[in-house]
């Protein structure tokens, strides 16, 4: 459960990311770590990307009945 948020997470950061490129030819990862080829944002860049792969197993799990 806490694996999928943290996914879920970096999943919408990457989003957010793409929509400002999209919009506003403005990378806000880049921006804040230093350049797009930073060590900083690549680790982000990467991160984001396996949060993606990750978000595909979501699409094919039963949803689960918890008690909150």
């Amino acid at each position: 459960m806490k694996m999928d948020k943290t996914a879920l997470t970096l999943v919408i950061i990457g989003a957010l990311n793409w929509g400002l490129i999209g919009l506003f030819n403005f990378d806000l990862v880049a921006t804040l770590f230093g350049g797009q080829t930073s060590w900083l944002s690549r680790i982000v860049y990467s991160l984001v990307g396996i949060a993606g792969l990750y978000a595909i197993s979501l699409l094919f799990t039963k949803d689960k009945v918890t008690d909150r």
